[in-house]
């Protein structure tokens, strides 16, 4: 963590500052009012998000007496900038942590929260415009799509056909495609035949499946890009009795996934990449201890998306969460 930098030439500051630093833990608390925004639990991803920030809100609460928590969940943008001035006027928030439901319409709603002198953290979905925030955590979008490609370069011995489900048209979207196809240009007798938007969903999964079945007889591997839409793509292939197919690579490390791989029960689901939505809690823990020590945040951090085998797969068995 980076120390509290004092603001220069402001006496007044620089004696908050002092009082911060001399505060023990429970008098830190007692002052910190944390708000969280997320998603409403519409699909298992954002449920993970939702059971994740509820957790980082029952043990820090529990490990700091007087600090507060506050999560507030939202099924649109509208709803959720709404909520942010909810928390910053009824619940007097000093810092918030949020995970956008949308950049563009949220960055202006964040930004008055920032001016009002909150502590900003923005979690995976980036805003239009950094000034909104302090800080920023999000999974590895990069390592989500190089992974993946080089597993499946790999397993296919550098040469056959693949078809891709990419995720929704978003610059988290693209940062993965772009890594997926810049490892393939590397294996020129590996085809990616097709690329086309699943939305990380599993009955557009299906459809899209069921479109690239009919299109192309010799299929070798899939490359799903999210485990809800791997079960779509497994729903396709069962169904049109299709065994060409050795493997479905999907994304992110949903509980059912990972236990497939754990088990070895199988024989198309052998490996994922993390992009856990424990990093709700990662980013709420990080948050709130920073500023129980008068701390801030790096402007960006970045958490490692691993892959995921037989191997390591009980490292990212979450079998209470929802995801």
């Amino acid at each position: 963590m980076k120390s509290f930098r004092r603001v220069a030439g402001v006496a007044g500051m620089a004696v908050l500052v002092m009082q911060a630093w001399a505060m023990g833990p429970a008098q830190a608390a007692e002052k910190l009012v944390v708000g969280v925004a997320i998603p409403t639990a519409t699909h298992s991803f954002t449920s993970g998000i939702v059971w994740w920030a509820n957790q980082a809100k029952a043990e820090l609460e529990k490990a700091h007496p007087g600090l507060k928590i506050i999560v507030k969940t939202a099924a649109t943008a509208p709803e959720q900038a709404n909520q942010l001035q909810d928390m910053l006027t009824v619940n007097k928030i000093n810092t918030l942590v949020i995970f956008p439901i949308e950049s563009a319409s949220l960055t202006q709603p964040v930004a008055q929260v920032k001016n009002k002198g909150v502590y900003v953290t923005v979690v995976d979905r980036g805003l239009t415009n950094t000034q909104a925030q302090d800080a920023y955590i999000a999974g590895d979008n990069t390592a989500f799509g190089k992974l993946p490609a080089e597993y499946l370069a790999k397993s296919l011995n550098g040469k056959g056909n693949i078809v891709v489900l990419r995720g929704m048209p978003t610059t988290l979207d693209n940062e993965r495609f772009d890594a997926f196809s810049a490892v393939m240009k590397g294996h020129p007798d590996i085809k990616v035949l097709d690329a086309k938007y699943g939305n990380w969903n599993r009955d557009d999964a299906f459809k899209v499946m069921q479109d690239y079945l009919t299109r192309f007889k010799q299929i070798d591997a899939v490359w799903a890009a999210d485990d809800d839409m791997a079960i779509g793509v497994q729903k396709a292939i069962a169904q049109a009795k299709r065994t060409d197919i050795k493997q479905v690579f999907g994304g992110a490390g949903a509980k059912g996934a990972v236990k497939k791989i754990m088990d070895g029960s199988d024989p198309l689901i052998v490996a994922d990449v993390s992009y856990s939505p424990k990093f709700m809690y990662d980013a709420i823990k990080l948050t709130t201890e920073a500023r129980l020590k008068g701390d801030k945040l790096p402007a960006n951090t970045i958490i490692p998306s691993v892959l995921i085998t037989r191997e390591n797969a009980k490292q990212f068995y979450f079998p209470n969460s929802p995801f």
